[in-house]
């Protein structure tokens, strides 16, 4: 135990010594030194022994991540943090560090080969009785999960539980079986992941909290959840049929929403376009009807005047129409031969 911190020595055969026929003697750091092996001799050895160890046990190195619980004769006396501490010797004060700044996790259901922290996963055995879980319709699921945890008080993660790590297993088991077991299979599979995450998280650390552990848990994230062997083919056969309904159903929507916006705005420019002609047809209608109100008023006040401009302004609009037509009185009895009636003639064109 205490060969550590000694520095190197080395024993020789001694020779001339006084009383006991031999002496010690003795290589520290290179430098020779003989100790005769009489009363004095051996009890020097042995205070030289005593002081050495004692210097080299009386100092500790605290690394950067860690925090050192020092106690004495199994008592608590108090904590150092990073750096060169000196403590009594010879047993009296022991020390134990712990990285408090170290994200540390556990794993359940898998484990991952050389952890540096010895509870993070366990056995084969014990991971394939970790994962098998039942779900609140009654399927069974196979859960693999992790947690991610800080030493946050290091006297409450040493002195409160007896094995801090071990427990933490067992209430993350616990409060994971207990969440998965208030859902259905098809939430722990695909929708309700997260859900179930920030639940254990919480439910975790509850639990700690009210064990004094002196932990933090800072994630819990499920990893692979998967039906049982026996049935994982059959599941993926439904999963795929559902994910080929969903798909369908995500095309239909597409389609509809490219249709139906569609269908909307031909049936709004209709309507507009129906309103606009209705509102020009009524304002043709009112203006009509105002201008007839108006030639009525004027009719009222001159009627002859008034009858002989609208029957020369209607025969003005209609004689256009008519093409060529000559117009000559009843009682005449032939044309005169002179008259150019051909369309290149003066008559011609004004009849055009």
């Amino acid at each position: 135990m205490f060969a550590a911190f000694l520095p190197p020595f080395k024993v020789v055969p001694g020779r001339d010594a006084p009383t006991m026929g031999g002496m010690i003697r003795l290589e520290i750091g290179g430098n020779p030194v003989e100790i005769p092996i009489d009363g004095k001799g051996i009890a020097g050895l042995v205070i030289a022994v005593v002081v050495v160890i004692g210097a080299f046990s009386s100092f500790y190195q605290v690394g950067i991540e860690e925090e050192a619980v020092v106690t004495r004769f199994g008592k608590y006396i108090k904590t150092e943090p990073r750096g060169l501490r000196f403590k009594l010797p010879f047993g009296i004060d022991k020390k134990e560090t712990l990285a408090v700044q170290r994200q540390l996790k556990q794993e359940f259901g898998f484990g991952t080969p050389d952890a540096s922290n010895r509870s993070q996963w366990s056995s084969a055995s014990q991971q394939e009785e970790e994962k098998q879980m039942v779900t609140g319709d009654l399927n069974a699921a196979l859960v693999e999960w992790v947690i991610q945890y800080r030493i946050d008080d290091p006297t409450e993660y040493l002195f409160n539980v007896r094995n801090a790590d071990s427990t933490l297993r067992h209430a993350s088991e616990s409060v994971m079986r207990e969440v998965v077991g208030d859902r259905t299979v098809d939430e722990v599979i695909t929708i309700g992941r997260q859900e179930i995450e920030d639940e254990c998280r919480k439910g975790l650390q509850n639990l700690v909290n009210k064990y004094g552990m002196g932990l933090s848990i800072t994630q819990v994230q499920l990893k692979n959840v998967n039906p049982p062997r026996q049935v994982q083919a059959s599941f993926n056969e439904v999963n795929q049929a559902q994910q080929e309904r969903e798909k369908s159903i995500n095309v239909a929507n597409g389609q509809y929403n490219r249709e139906v916006p569609k269908a909307r705005g031909e049936a709004d420019q209709q309507i507009s376009e129906a309103e606009g002609y209705a509102t020009q047809r009524i304002n043709e209608a009112e203006g009509d009807a105002s201008r007839f109100n108006a030639l009525f008023t004027e009719y009222q006040k001159a009627p002859g005047v008034t009858k002989r401009r609208i029957y020369l302004e209607t025969m003005q609009e209609v004689l256009p129409q008519l093409g060529k037509k000559v117009i000559i009185d009843e009682s005449a009895n032939q044309v005169l031969p002179l008259l150019q009636l051909g369309a290149d003639g003066p008559l011609g064109s004004k009849a055009k």
